[in-house]
Protein backbone atom coordinates (compact mmCIF):
# COMPACT_ATOMS: atom_id res chain seq x y z
CA UNK A 1 0.00 0.00 0.00
CA UNK A 2 1.40 3.39 -1.05
CA UNK A 3 1.72 5.91 1.75
CA UNK A 4 -0.39 9.03 1.45
CA UNK A 5 1.61 12.21 0.73
CA UNK A 6 -0.04 14.02 3.65
CA UNK A 7 -0.29 13.33 7.34
CA UNK A 8 -2.92 15.44 9.11
CA UNK A 9 -2.49 15.75 12.87
CA UNK A 10 -5.35 16.72 15.18
CA UNK A 11 -5.08 17.10 18.94
CA UNK A 12 -8.36 16.48 20.76
CA UNK A 13 -9.58 17.26 24.25
CA UNK A 14 -13.31 16.86 24.83
CA UNK A 15 -13.81 17.40 21.10
CA UNK A 16 -16.36 14.72 20.18
CA UNK A 17 -19.14 17.07 19.07
CA UNK A 18 -16.71 19.25 17.12
CA UNK A 19 -15.27 16.25 15.31
CA UNK A 20 -18.74 15.11 14.29
CA UNK A 21 -19.43 18.56 12.90
CA UNK A 22 -16.17 19.17 11.02
CA UNK A 23 -14.56 15.86 10.01
CA UNK A 24 -17.11 13.94 7.98
CA UNK A 25 -16.31 13.01 4.40
CA UNK A 26 -13.45 11.28 2.55
CA UNK A 27 -9.90 11.63 3.84
CA UNK A 28 -7.24 10.99 1.18
CA UNK A 29 -4.53 11.45 3.79
CA UNK A 30 -3.20 9.79 6.92
CA UNK A 31 -5.16 11.24 9.83
CA UNK A 32 -3.51 10.96 13.23
CA UNK A 33 -5.59 12.06 16.20
CA UNK A 34 -3.83 12.47 19.54
CA UNK A 35 -6.37 12.46 22.36
CA UNK A 36 -5.32 14.25 25.52
CA UNK A 37 -7.16 11.96 27.94
CA UNK A 38 -10.65 13.23 27.06
CA UNK A 39 -13.46 12.04 29.28
CA UNK A 40 -16.01 12.21 26.46
CA UNK A 41 -15.97 9.91 23.41
CA UNK A 42 -13.55 12.01 21.34
CA UNK A 43 -11.24 9.07 20.64
CA UNK A 44 -14.05 6.74 19.60
CA UNK A 45 -15.63 9.35 17.35
CA UNK A 46 -12.27 10.02 15.68
CA UNK A 47 -11.84 6.30 14.97
CA UNK A 48 -15.35 6.12 13.52
CA UNK A 49 -14.43 9.01 11.21
CA UNK A 50 -11.30 7.26 9.95
CA UNK A 51 -8.48 8.38 12.23
CA UNK A 52 -5.66 6.41 13.73
CA UNK A 53 -5.98 7.48 17.34
CA UNK A 54 -3.17 7.80 19.85
CA UNK A 55 -4.69 7.81 23.33
CA UNK A 56 -2.56 9.58 25.93
CA UNK A 57 -2.97 8.70 29.62
CA UNK A 58 -3.01 12.37 30.64
CA UNK A 59 -3.44 15.81 29.12
CA UNK A 60 0.08 16.73 28.03
CA UNK A 61 -0.86 19.92 26.22
CA UNK A 62 -1.01 20.98 22.60
CA UNK A 63 2.69 21.12 21.71
CA UNK A 64 3.70 17.81 23.23
CA UNK A 65 0.70 16.02 21.71
CA UNK A 66 1.55 17.40 18.26
CA UNK A 67 5.11 16.13 18.64
CA UNK A 68 3.86 12.66 19.56
CA UNK A 69 2.08 12.50 16.21
CA UNK A 70 4.93 14.16 14.29
CA UNK A 71 7.23 11.31 15.29
CA UNK A 72 4.75 8.82 13.79
CA UNK A 73 3.86 10.75 10.63
CA UNK A 74 4.49 8.86 7.39
CA UNK A 75 3.53 11.57 4.90
CA UNK A 76 6.00 13.79 3.07
CA UNK A 77 3.93 16.75 4.25
CA UNK A 78 2.30 17.36 7.62
CA UNK A 79 -0.67 19.54 8.49
CA UNK A 80 -1.49 20.36 12.09
CA UNK A 81 -5.25 20.95 12.10
CA UNK A 82 -7.53 21.80 15.01
CA UNK A 83 -10.72 19.79 15.62
CA UNK A 84 -12.81 22.84 14.67
CA UNK A 85 -11.23 23.16 11.21
CA UNK A 86 -12.87 21.95 8.01
CA UNK A 87 -10.10 20.50 5.83
CA UNK A 88 -10.93 20.33 2.13
CA UNK A 89 -8.59 17.76 0.56
CA UNK A 90 -8.31 19.58 -2.78
CA UNK A 91 -6.50 22.39 -0.96
CA UNK A 92 -3.69 20.05 0.09
CA UNK A 93 -2.29 19.92 -3.45
CA UNK A 94 -1.95 23.70 -3.53
CA UNK A 95 -0.25 23.70 -0.13
CA UNK A 96 2.15 20.98 -1.31
CA UNK A 97 3.04 22.93 -4.47
CA UNK A 98 3.78 25.99 -2.38
CA UNK A 99 5.95 24.01 0.03
CA UNK A 100 7.90 22.38 -2.77
CA UNK A 101 8.57 25.80 -4.28
CA UNK A 102 9.31 27.80 -1.14
CA UNK A 103 9.68 25.51 1.87
CA UNK A 104 9.04 26.74 5.38
CA UNK A 105 5.61 26.82 6.97
CA UNK A 106 2.33 27.71 5.28
CA UNK A 107 -1.29 28.04 6.31
CA UNK A 108 -4.52 28.26 4.35
CA UNK A 109 -6.49 31.47 4.67
CA UNK A 110 -9.01 30.69 7.39
CA UNK A 111 -12.62 31.81 7.25
CA UNK A 112 -15.09 32.19 10.06
CA UNK A 113 -18.34 30.29 10.21
CA UNK A 114 -19.99 33.21 8.41
CA UNK A 115 -17.41 33.15 5.60
CA UNK A 116 -15.53 36.24 6.80
CA UNK A 117 -11.71 35.94 6.55
CA UNK A 118 -9.99 35.33 9.89
CA UNK A 119 -6.64 37.03 10.35
CA UNK A 120 -4.76 33.79 11.00
CA UNK A 121 -1.58 35.42 9.70
CA UNK A 122 0.05 37.82 12.13
CA UNK A 123 2.85 40.36 12.30
CA UNK A 124 5.43 40.63 15.07
CA UNK A 125 3.77 39.81 18.43
CA UNK A 126 4.51 42.98 20.38
CA UNK A 127 2.66 43.01 23.69
CA UNK A 128 1.00 46.25 22.60
CA UNK A 129 -0.07 44.65 19.31
CA UNK A 130 -1.71 41.82 21.20
CA UNK A 131 -3.60 44.31 23.35
CA UNK A 132 -4.63 46.12 20.19
CA UNK A 133 -5.88 42.84 18.80
CA UNK A 134 -8.22 42.72 21.81
CA UNK A 135 -9.53 46.13 20.64
CA UNK A 136 -7.77 48.16 23.33
CA UNK A 137 -7.81 51.71 21.96
CA UNK A 138 -5.64 53.40 20.67
CA UNK A 139 -3.38 50.36 20.33
CA UNK A 140 -5.91 48.79 17.96
CA UNK A 141 -5.19 51.61 15.50
CA UNK A 142 -1.44 51.75 16.05
CA UNK A 143 -1.11 48.03 15.27
CA UNK A 144 -3.68 47.67 12.50
CA UNK A 145 -1.12 45.80 10.37
CA UNK A 146 -0.72 43.07 13.00
CA UNK A 147 -3.67 41.13 11.57
CA UNK A 148 -2.80 39.76 8.13
CA UNK A 149 -5.01 38.04 5.58
CA UNK A 150 -4.31 36.78 2.05
CA UNK A 151 -6.80 37.40 -0.73
CA UNK A 152 -7.48 34.80 -3.46
CA UNK A 153 -4.52 34.76 -5.82
CA UNK A 154 -2.24 36.17 -3.12
CA UNK A 155 0.29 34.62 -0.77
CA UNK A 156 1.65 36.78 2.06
CA UNK A 157 4.65 36.48 4.32
CA UNK A 158 3.69 36.62 8.00
CA UNK A 159 5.62 36.43 11.25
CA UNK A 160 3.57 33.49 12.48
CA UNK A 161 0.29 31.70 11.80
CA UNK A 162 -2.38 30.55 14.20
CA UNK A 163 -1.88 26.96 15.33
CA UNK A 164 -5.35 25.99 14.07
CA UNK A 165 -3.80 25.18 10.68
CA UNK A 166 -0.05 24.94 10.07
CA UNK A 167 1.55 22.92 7.29
CA UNK A 168 5.10 22.07 6.30
CA UNK A 169 7.20 19.33 4.84
CA UNK A 170 7.60 16.70 7.52
CA UNK A 171 11.38 16.73 7.20
CA UNK A 172 11.51 20.52 7.65
CA UNK A 173 9.26 20.52 10.71
CA UNK A 174 11.21 17.64 12.23
CA UNK A 175 14.55 19.34 11.59
CA UNK A 176 13.16 22.52 13.11
CA UNK A 177 12.48 20.54 16.30
CA UNK A 178 8.70 20.37 16.13
CA UNK A 179 6.62 22.29 18.64
CA UNK A 180 8.19 23.82 21.74
CA UNK A 181 7.02 21.77 24.70
CA UNK A 182 7.67 24.61 27.14
CA UNK A 183 4.20 25.78 26.06
CA UNK A 184 1.24 23.76 27.31
CA UNK A 185 -1.31 25.87 25.42
CA UNK A 186 -1.16 29.33 23.77
CA UNK A 187 1.84 31.16 22.28
CA UNK A 188 3.37 27.96 20.92
CA UNK A 189 2.38 29.04 17.39
CA UNK A 190 4.06 32.45 17.90
CA UNK A 191 7.31 30.77 18.91
CA UNK A 192 7.17 28.21 16.09
CA UNK A 193 6.81 30.89 13.43
CA UNK A 194 9.63 33.04 14.79
CA UNK A 195 11.88 30.00 15.16
CA UNK A 196 11.18 29.01 11.56
CA UNK A 197 12.23 32.45 10.30
CA UNK A 198 15.42 32.33 12.36
CA UNK A 199 16.25 28.98 10.76
CA UNK A 200 15.81 30.39 7.26
CA UNK A 201 12.31 28.98 6.74
CA UNK A 202 9.68 31.52 5.65
CA UNK A 203 6.14 31.57 7.02
CA UNK A 204 3.19 32.44 4.79
CA UNK A 205 -0.59 32.36 4.30
CA UNK A 206 -1.86 30.99 0.98
CA UNK A 207 -4.93 32.90 -0.13
CA UNK A 208 -6.09 30.38 -2.74
CA UNK A 209 -6.77 27.76 -0.04
CA UNK A 210 -9.69 28.93 2.11
CA UNK A 211 -10.94 26.69 4.89
CA UNK A 212 -13.60 27.31 7.51
CA UNK A 213 -12.46 27.50 11.13
CA UNK A 214 -15.26 27.43 13.70
CA UNK A 215 -13.23 29.35 16.23
CA UNK A 216 -14.43 30.13 19.74
CA UNK A 217 -11.45 31.29 21.78
CA UNK A 218 -11.89 30.46 25.47
CA UNK A 219 -10.09 33.63 26.61
CA UNK A 220 -12.41 36.00 24.74
CA UNK A 221 -14.67 36.03 27.80
CA UNK A 222 -13.99 38.64 30.50
CA UNK A 223 -14.77 36.02 33.14
CA UNK A 224 -11.52 34.51 34.43
CA UNK A 225 -11.04 30.81 33.68
CA UNK A 226 -8.33 28.16 33.56
CA UNK A 227 -7.78 29.17 29.93
CA UNK A 228 -6.81 32.67 31.06
CA UNK A 229 -4.36 31.20 33.57
CA UNK A 230 -2.78 29.02 30.88
CA UNK A 231 -2.50 31.95 28.49
CA UNK A 232 -0.87 34.14 31.12
CA UNK A 233 1.61 31.40 31.97
CA UNK A 234 2.50 30.96 28.30
CA UNK A 235 2.81 34.72 27.83
CA UNK A 236 5.38 34.86 30.62
CA UNK A 237 7.35 32.09 28.95
CA UNK A 238 7.13 33.69 25.52
CA UNK A 239 8.13 37.20 26.52
CA UNK A 240 10.92 35.76 28.63
CA UNK A 241 12.27 34.18 25.45
CA UNK A 242 11.56 37.25 23.31
CA UNK A 243 11.90 40.36 25.51
CA UNK A 244 12.24 42.50 22.40
CA UNK A 245 8.49 42.24 21.90
CA UNK A 246 7.81 43.42 25.45
CA UNK A 247 10.43 46.10 26.08
CA UNK A 248 11.85 46.66 22.60
CA UNK A 249 15.34 45.35 23.40
CA UNK A 250 17.17 43.86 21.66
CA UNK A 251 15.74 45.58 18.62
CA UNK A 252 13.31 43.17 16.91
CA UNK A 253 14.41 44.16 13.42
CA UNK A 254 17.98 43.23 14.33
CA UNK A 255 17.19 39.89 15.96
CA UNK A 256 14.60 38.96 13.32
CA UNK A 257 16.17 40.69 10.34
CA UNK A 258 14.92 38.40 7.56
CA UNK A 259 11.37 38.35 8.86
CA UNK A 260 11.39 42.11 9.38
CA UNK A 261 12.17 42.61 5.72
CA UNK A 262 9.44 40.29 4.43
CA UNK A 263 6.49 40.16 6.85
CA UNK A 264 3.42 41.63 5.17
CA UNK A 265 4.85 41.40 1.66
CA UNK A 266 3.62 39.19 -1.17
CA UNK A 267 5.44 35.92 -1.81
CA UNK A 268 6.82 35.90 -5.37
CA UNK A 269 5.38 33.29 -7.70
CA UNK A 270 8.86 31.94 -8.43
CA UNK A 271 10.62 30.34 -5.49
CA UNK A 272 13.50 32.36 -4.14
CA UNK A 273 14.03 30.37 -0.95
CA UNK A 274 16.68 27.63 -1.07
CA UNK A 275 15.43 24.17 -0.23
CA UNK A 276 17.45 22.98 2.79
CA UNK A 277 16.87 19.35 1.74
CA UNK A 278 17.67 19.80 -1.94
CA UNK A 279 14.23 18.51 -2.96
Amino acid sequence: MTAQPWTVVTVTYHSADTLRRCWRGPKPYEWLVVDNASTDDSAAVAEELGARVIRLPENVGFSRANNVALRQATGRYVLFANPDLEVHPDGLDALARYLDGHGGLVAPQLLGTDGTPQANGRGFPYATAKLGNRKVWPLSRLHASYRLVAAPGETRHVAWVMGAAVAGRTADVTELGGWNERFFLYYEDHELGLRAWRHGLPVAVLGDVRWTHHWARATNSVRWSRAHTLELRSARTFFGMFPEFLVGLPRPARRHRRAAGLVGTAVPSTASTPDPHGQ
